[in-house]
């Protein structure tokens, strides 16, 4: 199995911590039943493999075994932006044929979570992922992890994310606060529900940071700040 180094250390900090441990709480509420989590969104942009990322590792600090699969098969970043993966083999050429399901499964430095990327951008993704052989890996990967978290293109772009839903227990959009209208996210919802695949919630991104401020001088009021200042790091942009 390849190795990987992901590099998600600058995203981390106490509020952000805490904010993926509420998404996984809410997640593991759901029921044992929702294993496999399509996440998508409905524009570009909105954040959506960071979550998808981040969730996946918060998971597995509570020991559970974790695989993220990227299934952007068309503007993938996760390979260049999150990790050192760029020479690594991914789905798009596992589900071409050209490698096996050993090369495409690689490791992390987190002892639960192991990804899989895209691999090159293709020139068919939706009938890549439309595939038996596709359908066959998600049910392996459900079997042997206790989460499988996938990484979808944005719903209201392009139609891969539903076709992966059909395959998946539940499905998560995610929402840039002040950039998506009201009427583009009921249509991706719409569009999701027409998979059959049943929409767990929605996870608001961008949100405004006065409830951030207001959070730090508690904690800091409260616990005092001589002990709890290497857990309120300086402003940082999410």
């Amino acid at each position: 199995m390849p190795k990987v180094q992901l590099n998600l250390e600058k995203m981390e900090n106490y509020f952000v911590n805490e904010s993926f441990k509420t998404l996984r709480t809410n997640l593991q509420f759901c029921g044992s039943d929702y294993k496999v989590i399509d996440i998508t969104s409905c524009d570009a942009n909105e954040g959506k493999s960071t979550i998808a990322l981040m969730l996946s590792k918060s998971l597995s600090d509570i020991k559970k075994k974790v695989v993220f699969v990227d299934c952007d098969l068309r503007r993938s970043v996760v390979a260049t932006r999150f990790c050192d993966g760029k020479n690594v083999k991914g789905m798009s050429e596992y589900l071409s044929g050209l490698a096996t399901k050993e090369e495409i499964i690689c490791s992390t430095q987190y002892k639960n979570l192991d990804i899989i990327f895209a691999g090159p951008c293709c020139p068919n993704p939706v009938e890549l992922m439309m595939s038996d052989t596709f359908v066959s890996l998600i049910k392996e990967l459900k079997i042997k992890y206790d989460y499988v978290i996938i990484d979808t293109p944005p719903l209201g772009l392009v139609i891969d994310s539903a076709v992966v839903a059909k395959n998946c227990d539940g499905a998560v959009m995610v929402i840039s606060s002040g950039r998506i209208r009201t009427k583009q996210a009921k249509a991706t919802k719409t569009q999701l529900e027409k998979s059959g695949c049943k929409i767990l919630g929605a996870v608001l991104n961008h949100s405004d940071k006065r409830g951030e401020s207001h959070y730090k001088k508690y904690y800091k009021r409260y616990y005092g700040k001589g002990y709890y200042s290497h857990y309120l790091p300086q402003e940082e942009n999410s």
